[in-house]
């Protein structure tokens, strides 16, 4: 048996304006395998408290791995990590007083009614019978439950059954939530709704670790993103920043007067023709200054253009580039 769980002193991560600000799961060099089979190979993390971090990786990544270890499912081969401030290996019991965790594969027990898989988890959380029917029944009501809260679980639709799985996290109240691909399987307008649940978590201060299969829900919610590829971090940024790593960026002018066509093909450098469309496609990464650039050297040859476009790569671009896979990102089997 664990003592009392000391008071935790987070350690810190740096935001955009050099600021310290607390890091809610941070993790280096962290190693797991599987017999011959490296899962993760030496992997560091820092996540800061509030955000929404994002996992992606092709199938066998090593995903569920980090989230379990993060989780103290499982324990690590190598490395370090800190959850809400505890040590993983030496203080789990302070890890897992501070999380919840939404796996792949809902907890939902079909048998019972969803009033009853709450008040379960109350139980389990040490409420008393008051305050376990009290906590069920707001979190029944925010998560639009109500109507169905005495029908049998086994009778809810994928949505109902992810909300209320994700009802059921929330009873302790945890400050860090590990999401492992909440959306897999649901409709579009479940999953729209699954999203406006998450960002709601994440504006009350909650912390929130995604594993997604779904590109563009990881552009949609991360404030952070790591790519996970044979066992490494392949790339982390922020969606913009991971799309400006890929080259295929470009601005694109069109034309409806063809001498100013041609004036700015002289003009402009590197650029491709299309004389059919009168339009010019000009290499670009998308930055305010290389926007200015283009900009500026038609305004000094006083030429105008009828229409301008910035295209960059999109996550599917990024993923494919780091990962060299040609499937769309699954989850790792572990």
């Amino acid at each position: 048996m664990e003592g009392p769980v000391p008071s935790p002193t987070l350690p810190t991560s740096r935001r955009a304006n050099g600021h310290a600000s607390p890091a809610a799961v941070s993790a280096t060099d962290l190693r797991k395998s599987y017999g011959d089979k490296v899962v993760l190979d030496g992997i560091d993390l820092r996540i800061p408290s509030g955000s929404v971090f994002a996992l992606l990786g092709p199938n066998g990544a090593g995903k569920t791995t980090a989230v379990k270890i993060l989780s103290t499912l499982i324990g690590a081969d190598g490395g370090q990590a800190q959850v809400a401030g505890h040590d993983v290996a030496a203080s789990p019991n302070g890890v897992r007083a501070a999380i919840g965790v939404t796996g792949q594969f809902s907890a939902v027990d079909g048998l019972i009614t969803g009033e009853e898989n709450m008040l379960l988890m109350a139980d389990l959380h040490h409420l008393s019978k008051r305050e376990g029917r009290r906590v069920a029944a707001e979190l029944l009501e925010r998560f639009d439950l109500v109507e169905a809260a005495r029908k049998p679980a086994s009778t809810y639709s994928g949505g109902m059954k992810r909300r209320l799985d994700i009802a059921m996290t929330l009873v302790g109240n945890p400050r860090i939530i590990f999401l492992d691909e909440p959306t897999t399987g649901l409709d579009p307008r479940s999953r729209h709704n699954m999203w406006g649940i998450i960002r709601e978590l994440v504006s009350d201060g909650v912390t929130v670790l995604l594993t997604t299969q779904y590109l563009d829900e990881a552009d949609e919610l991360a404030d952070r993103i790591a790519v996970l590829h044979d066992g490494k971090i392949a790339a982390e940024g922020t969606a913009e920043e991971l799309k400006r790593m890929i080259p295929g960026g470009h601005v694109r002018l069109r034309f409806t007067d063809p001498r100013a066509y041609e004036r700015a093909a002289a003009a402009l450098h590197g650029v491709t023709c299309d004389d059919e469309t009168l339009s010019l496609q000009i290499p670009s990464d998308g930055s305010q200054r290389e926007l200015r650039s283009i900009l500026d050297l038609l305004d000094a040859e006083a030429i105008e253009a009828d229409e301008l476009t910035v295209h960059t790569p999109d996550l599917d671009d990024v993923f494919f580039a780091l990962t060299g896979g040609t499937d769309q990102p699954k989850e790792a089997v572990r």
